[in-house]
């Protein structure tokens, strides 16, 4: 049998990546299998959460629990920066019990959780978090950086890109102010960038998605990103990514640039100040997270607080993806 371009973009990021566990072979990896969803695939998005159970992380996790419930959540997606203030020493670390098993312990959370990295897990063992993927049954980090299929019905797809954007971050590669600098370095961004562009030009989804802890556009605390602006908006916009979510920033933001729309939901547990930009149609300075509802024509967007009211709601309407075929 031929190999397709999209089945080589796989297959060689998985050998590149050094990959060994078998539930992380291309096959579990990257397709779900099994029946499609009858009607949405419902999630969760939150990020800057991993604080030993402190009450505002508690209060946060308590409201996610009863609404995973209520929409049937068939995963959760961590935008980063998982264990504050240094992330983890090993699989064995005491964040893995006081930051995550014994906070996020509601039934409707024992799902999986897709993960990327943020500044802060780089202060500690990144590695570790990728190697609890082989003792959890629902913490999902097969590399600092991977591609996931989900089936929306029969007949509609989404991919989820997930990004390690912290190497890409020009101050982080410059100065050593929060001890990564040698751990940043070590990462290879060209190639990162090159598969990512491949990546989406063989995604043949309705959806594309992509999951990154820095924010290319953002009123809070950081701001822009300036290397992702140059960057990674281009890819997008190019490959008619629909929406790119985010944390670093803690709070809650819905921005739009072109066609693409920014989500920040780094609310997990303290927030900092926000504001508007010519970019927002929503800002808040709230714990919190995002529940998505996702149809094969549009993704309902909800943004609910830490006493589990609903702060903002949007629909997303799907548009057109453009395929890139061999010549």
């Amino acid at each position: 049998m031929k190999q397709t371009r999209r089945d080589f973009v796989r297959t060689l990021f998985v050998a590149s990546q050094g990959i060994v566990a078998s539930r992380f072979l291309p096959g579990r990896l990257f397709a779900e299998t099994g029946p499609a969803p009858s009607a949405a695939l419902n999630f969760l998005v939150f990020g800057d959460w991993g604080r030993q159970g402190e009450p505002d992380q508690a209060q946060v996790a308590e409201q996610m629990g009863k609404v995973a419930h209520d929409m049937d959540a068939k995963f959760v997606i961590s935008v980063g920066d998982n264990f504050y203030d240094n992330g983890v020493a090993s699989t064995q670390d005491k964040h893995w019990r006081k930051s995550f098993e014994e906070v996020y312990t509601a039934p409707s959370l024992q799902v999986p959780w897709y993960v990327t990295l943020g500044n802060h897990d780089y202060r500690g063992d990144c590695d570790s978090q990728i190697a609890y993927s082989r003792l959890s049954r629902r913490w999902n980090m097969p590399a600092r950086y991977f591609w996931l299929s989900k089936k929306i019905d029969a007949s509609t797809t989404a991919d989820f890109f997930f990004l390690d954007t912290n190497p890409m971050i020009r101050e982080y590669r410059e100065k050593d102010k929060e001890g990564t600098r040698e751990k940043i370095l070590a990462q290879d961004v060209p190639k990162q960038l090159a598969w990512f562009r491949e990546s989406l030009a063989v995604s043949e989804a309705q959806w594309k998605i992509v999951v990154g802890h820095h924010p290319i556009y953002s009123g809070g605390d950081h701001g822009d990103s300036p290397e992702l602006i140059e960057s990674i908006l281009p890819l997008l916009e190019q490959y008619k990514v629909q929406v790119y979510f985010n944390g670093h920033d803690h709070d809650l933001q819905h921005l739009v640039a072109g066609n693409v729309n920014l989500i920040d939901s780094g609310a997990g547990s303290r927030v900092r100040p926000t504001k508007e930009t010519p970019h927002t149609r929503f800002a808040l300075s709230s714990s919190g997270f995002t529940a998505v509802s996702l149809q094969a024509d549009q993704m309902d967007i909800r943004m609910v607080d830490n006493n589990g009211k609903t702060v903002y709601s949007t629909a997303i309407p799907r548009i057109p993806v453009v395929v890139v075929k061999d010549e």
